[in-house]
């Protein structure tokens, strides 16, 4: 829900996930890459081309070459002005990533003297995971919004779902037979609104019939509609009909209303269907709604696979742990070479990349907690050496608030801390993977981002660790920072050769690399910097996510269960000889 700043209110709504084929278009020049990383940046490239080319206008997403995800948004409005609009409108803009320029997207119907409106008119767009696409929703009125200052004057409602690879299409046609009269003056003037349930019990509006005249038994003309728009390609979803007595003034009367299902309605396709039209749950009516329907298609059932949205529509919770190296070969954070110094005018490596990824990932963690550890470095008070300390001082809990409190926990963290070595990685991964051990029933996933300048010294017990935490409900996200060889992560990405120890090979490819300096703009813009290297290095977290699910035959379910993290305290006193 988003709050306007006249105070009216929006509510959005989002529908199922499906890869389009790749797109024939010819990618910009590819910045520097590894050899071994060509694929995966021309791929990234190809997407964000079609991210360009998707930016205006609407999309069929059943033939569009548009290797992305599809989002249906659909637009509700509530107590939009005091007064009485002639007429209401909604138009959506979307923000570039390089320029920050709105442009619009596209735009609603017109709804007239009503103020609640419910488009019916769809908003079809590309989602990515890996990156924050910034929206806005602008209301056009014919008569402006006039407010008392300080009290809020309505809200706009976006409902989003993902949209379900359905191609079928269905005709229906309504009577009515004495339906209830609301007029004083002659019968009534009935229309039907159509509403789809949604994945969290909400309803969102999918179609309106017209205004039948002056009649209590009405005959609606038959409409075309695609299934996905009635139930998302759920053949069982319910489908809510609601009846309502047209006004001039948009004080539409309520007549009544019944729910029904696509199943329940294709079922004898050429037979009468008799709902009773209730006006509320305890007082029904003699009304009835007879429905005639017939299918372009032959009914079959619908098997539902795993999408990426299933991660933030609250089937799966996003568990984000961050790990920062403090190895002395990143050198002294005094001095401005030092991949850790803190420039009051922008923000080191370090920082630009926690900010990048941690920016985005935190829109998919409802809670907005997350452990932040360091490694390699001395700790106060009697100089241990730790590589899996907490940023914030905290062994007992090393949770921050949101990246904000990341990012002022890592800045004290550089204050207190003597950088040292060696660069171990394997206590983090071990930590995270202690963690996800405990909740492999799917409702929870975990994401360690690891940002290190150098050489890996524990390799082998690296290794070891990534066999073993594949099998596990996490990813790793490693981030070189710095001008250094990566050749150790390079092996530890599974993208050419899957990582294997002690002739054990890792079940699931779970470790995507990414060096920074790959990614950043050469005219210096940070904003645009930080995009890439999200968009790259969250480009595989889909996948892995669906690829664990997959493989232990979990199935989409409902919201999960609220998560306690068990108490593993940190091994601060884990000391190193060098």
């Amino acid at each position: 829900m988003l709050w306007l700043c006249d105070g009216t209110y929006l509510l959005l709504s989002v529908t199922n996930v499906f890869k389009q084929p790749d797109c024939v278009v010819t990618p910009p020049p590819p910045p520097p890459t590894h050899p071994k990383r060509t694929r995966r940046k021309t791929s990234a490239l190809l997407q964000q081309s079609c991210v360009n080319m998707a930016c205006i206008g609407d999309f069929d997403p059943f033939t569009a070459a548009i290797p992305a995800t599809k989002v249906e948004l659909t637009v509700s409005c509530r107590w939009v002005t005091s007064c009485v609009c002639v007429c209401v409108l909604c138009v959506l803009y979307i923000q570039g990533i390089a320029n920050r320029e709105w442009r619009e997207y596209g735009r609603t119907e017109v709804i007239d003297n009503t103020l609640n409106p419910d488009f019916v008119h769809k908003f079809i767009m590309d989602y990515f995971f890996e990156e924050r696409q910034n929206l806005r929703f602008d209301l056009r009125l014919e008569k402006p919004l006039i407010g008392i200052p300080g009290k809020k004057c309505g809200t706009v409602i976006v409902r989003a779902e993902e949209l379900t690879n359905c191609r079928e299409s269905v005709m229906l046609q309504f009577c009515g037979n004495k339906l209830d009269k609301k007029d004083f003056f002659g019968k009534s003037d009935p229309f039907l609104v159509f509403y789809r349930s949604n994945e969290d019990g909400s309803y969102t509006i999918s179609h309106k019939t017209e205004v039948v005249k002056n009649t209590l038994d009405p005959v609606w003309q038959a409409f075309k509609i695609p299934v996905r728009a009635l139930c998302n390609g759920d053949y069982d979803r319910s489908i809510k009909v609601e009846v309502y007595d047209w006004d001039r003034d948009g004080g539409h009367d309520f007549i009544g209303e019944f729910s029904t299902s696509y199943r329940e309605m294709s079922r004898g396709q050429t037979q009468f269907h008799i709902y009773e039209v209730a006006h509320t749950h305890t007082d029904r009516h003699h009304e009835r709604t007879h429905t005639y329907t017939q299918t372009n298609t032959n009914p079959h059932t619908y098997t539902g696979t795993h999408t990426h949205t299933h991660i933030h529509t609250g089937t799966t919770q996003i568990n984000f742990t961050v790990a920062i190296d403090f190895t002395a070969s990143n050198g002294n954070p005094s001095q401005p070479t030092s991949l850790h110094y803190m420039s009051p005018y922008q923000l080191n490596a370090y920082a630009m990349a926690l900010r990048a990824v941690g920016e985005i990932i935190q829109d998919y963690d409802s809670d907005k907690m997350f452990p932040a550890l360091g490694f390699g470095a001395k700790l106060p008070p009697d100089g241990r050496v730790s590589h899996e300390f907490a940023l914030n001082g905290n062994p007992q809990n090393p949770y921050c608030s949101g990246i904000e409190g990341v990012m002022e926990a890592y800045y004290q963290s550089l204050k207190s801390v003597r950088l040292y070595g060696p660069t171990h990685f394997s206590p983090v991964i071990n930590h995270v993977a202690r963690y996800a051990s405990a909740v492999t029933d799917g409702s929870q996933y975990f994401i360690l981002l690891i940002i290190s300048d150098g050489v890996i010294t524990d390799m082998a017990q690296t290794k070891e660790s990534i066999v073993n935490a594949a099998s596990l409900p996490m990813s790793i996200i490693i981030v070189g920072v710095g001008p250094a060889e990566f050749d150790e992560m390079i092996e530890l990405d599974g993208d050419e050769e899957r990582i294997s120890s002690q002739g054990r090979l890792a079940e699931r490819d779970i470790v995507q690399f990414v060096p920074f300096r790959d990614y950043v703009d050469r005219r210096g813009n940070h904003i645009l910097s930080m995009a890439r290297l999200a968009k790259e290095v969250l480009a595989e977290i889909p996948d892995q996510f669906l690829s664990y699910m997959r493989t232990r035959g979990i199935k989409p379910g409902t919201s999960p269960p609220p998560y306690t993290p068990a108490i593993h305290p940190l091994l601060t006193r884990r000391v190193s000889r060098i």
